[in-house]
């Protein structure tokens, strides 16, 4: 399914994350991984005990119930129950910002791969979804994390995290293999909401272009705006939308929270 939840768990499991144990009736995040990923890599449910993902207790999540309402753990229903996630945690963006969004893996000569997305990565999209701000409160490196979380868990095959130095105007290097492979390059800029991208930064990025031949499509992706009009760019609109793509914040805020709930499709 591709998110993350808040549950009480109906049977005793081991955290994968610390190793503890999560008992019966003890409020945990479950992690189910986006079908392609089962599919493909053999990926599996993580169950992730409350102090892994956000440091505290099991307690913290048991609020006190409504007036004439039940608590959380005051049914006697053996049925795994899904925990209001969303009001008990919408106070924690701190802590989350301080977690890495991807678990990464082998290196290689362009970079490191990304092995896997981390618990942490939807709920931050889930903060994005109720308020756009809170992608500008990111620092460059976690947004890099969000976007090539993104790329993972929408299913390619091989996202590549590039060094921040060297990188060769590519930030996320995404392929997909066999039959009709196609292999992009994202160049992200995380930019504050004035600070727009110009003619100039997209440009750089058709030179990577040309310079590559071994590259399908590029796409200049920012938490900002381009510039007025860059896209009727006599150097830019040839190249458009079959060479190159300009994802600015409000599009790259819609495919986060679309790979997000599992809607997205690369194909």
């Amino acid at each position: 399914m591709g998110y993350v939840r808040l549950y009480r768990a109906r049977y005793q499991y081991t955290c994968d994350g610390c190793g503890g144990t999560i008992a019966p009736r003890e409020a945990y995040f479950r992690d189910e991984p986006h079908p392609m990923a089962r599919y493909h890599r053999g990926e599996t449910v993580k169950h992730v005990c409350t102090r892994c993902y956000t440091g505290h207790p099991p307690s913290f999540f048991a609020r006190p119930p409504r007036q004439g309402a039940p608590g959380i753990f005051d049914d006697v229903s053996a049925q795994q129950q899904v925990l209001p996630f969303a009001q008990t945690v919408v106070n924690l963006p701190p802590l989350l910002l301080q977690t890495a969004l991807v678990e990464l893996g082998q290196r290689t000569e362009e970079g490191t791969l990304v092995r896997a997305v981390a618990v942490p990565w939807v709920e931050i999209v889930s903060f994005i979804e109720k308020n756009p701000d809170c992608l500008h409160q990111l620092p460059w490196d976690r947004v890099e994390e969000l976007v090539a979380g993104a790329y993972e868990r929408e299913g390619w095959e091989e996202v590549t995290i590039t060094p921040r130095s060297g990188d060769g105007g590519r930030d996320i290097i995404a392929v997909k293999k066999g039959i009709c492979a196609i292999r992009i390059i994202d160049q992200i800029k995380a930019y504050s909401p004035r600070h727009r991208v110009t003619a100039n930064d997209v440009r750089a990025l058709l030179g990577v272009l040309a310079s590559d031949l071994n590259v399908s499509k590029g796409i200049v992706t920012t938490t900002a705006e381009f510039a007025p009009r860059i896209s009727e760019d006599k150097s830019i609109k040839p190249f458009m939308p079959f060479r190159l793509e300009l994802k600015d914040g409000s599009c790259l805020r819609r495919w986060l929270i679309s790979v997000a709930r599992g809607d997205s499709n690369m194909w």
